[in-house]
C-alpha cells in the first residue's frame, strides 16, 4: 500500500501555530491533506504530530492519527527521515503492509495532486529510492556573490566570474513540498538528495514558508493558481 505521512509538530517559533493558522479560509495543514485526498494515491493519510490541536484539525479534514509523535522526535532539530521512519514502524505495528511513503509537508498549500501523481510515476520508472520536488534557480548559482561587512562584493566562485550564464549548468533546489520514497529507503535512512530523482515544479509555485513575508508571497501565489 501507499501512505502519505504529513509531519506536523506543534511549537513553531517564527510563525506561531503555522500548521493550523488559517490560510485562504482553512487551516494550513488542510491544504496538504486535501491534495493527498484528491490524488487518490493513498490507502492512508497519516499526520505525525505531538500536538492535540493539530491532531483534531487533521482528523476533521480526513487524515488519520494512529499514533502521537514522541517528544524526542518533535524538537527544532529533528530531521525528517527519522520522523517518517517512526511513522512507518508505528503503522507497521498496526498490520499495515507499506510499499511506498510520500512525506508531504504541512505548509505546502501550493502542492498539486498531479505533481504527487507524476512524481510517483517517475520514481517507479526510475526505480530510485526517492523522488522529490525540485525547482530551478532563477539565476546561475555559479555566478553568485558574497558581500562583506563593508559592502564589498566578491564572487563565491571566482573561476566563473567571466563565464556566460548560458554556458553554465542549470541548477535546482529542493522545493520542500514532498518526498516519495520506498518504505525500505525511509527505514534505512538513505540520503534523500543524493539517492533520489528530481521532479521539476515551476519555481513560481514554490514558497518555503518560514516567515510572515513568505506567508504573504504564498497567499499571492495561491490566488494566482486558483484564479
Amino acid at each position: 500500500m501507499n501512505i502519505a505521512v504529513i509531519p506536523a509538530r506543534g511549537g513553531s517559533k517564527r510563525i506561531p501555530g503555522k500548521n493550523v493558522k488559517f490560510f485562504w479560509g482553512k487551516p494550513m495543514i488542510a491544504h496538504a491533506i486535501e491534495a493527498a485526498r484528491h490524488s487518490n494515491l493513498f490507502d492512508h493519510i497519516v499526520v505525525s504530530t505531538d500536538d492535540k490541536e493539530i491532531a483534531q484539525i487533521a482528523r476533521e479534514f480526513g487524515a488519520e492519527i494512529p499514533f502521537m509523535r514522541p517528544a524526542e522526535l518533535a524538537d527544532d532539530f529533528t530531521p525528517t527521515v527519522p520522523v517518517v521512519a517512526h511513522a512507518i514502524r508505528s503503522c507497521a505495528d498496526l498490520g499495515w503492509k507499506i510499499d511506498r511513503v510520500c512525506c508531504l509537508y504541512p505548509c505546502s498549500p501550493l502542492v498539486q495532486s498531479d505533481d504527487l501523481k507524476g512524481a510517483l510515476e517517475l520514481q517507479k520508472v526510475s526505480n530510485s529510492d526517492y523522488c522529490f520536488s525540485v525547482a530551478e534557480f532563477s539565476s546561475a548559482v555559479q555566478r553568485s556573490l558574497k558581500r562583506d561587512s563593508n559592502g564589498v562584493m566578491q564572487p563565491v566562485f571566482p573561476n566563473n566570474e567571466l563565464t556566460r550564464t548560458q554556458d553554465l549548468d542549470v541548477t535546482f533546489y529542493d522545493a520542500g513540498q514532498f518526498y516519495w520514497g520506498t518504505s525500505r529507503a525511509w527505514l534505512e535512512n538513505t540520503k534523500i538528495h543524493s539517492g533520489g530523482i528530481g521532479y521539476i515544479v515551476p519555481s513560481w509555485r514554490v514558497v518555503d514558508i518560514d516567515t510572515l513575508d513568505d506567508w504573504k508571497r504564498a497567499e499571492i501565489a495561491f490566488k494566482v493558481v486558483h484564479s
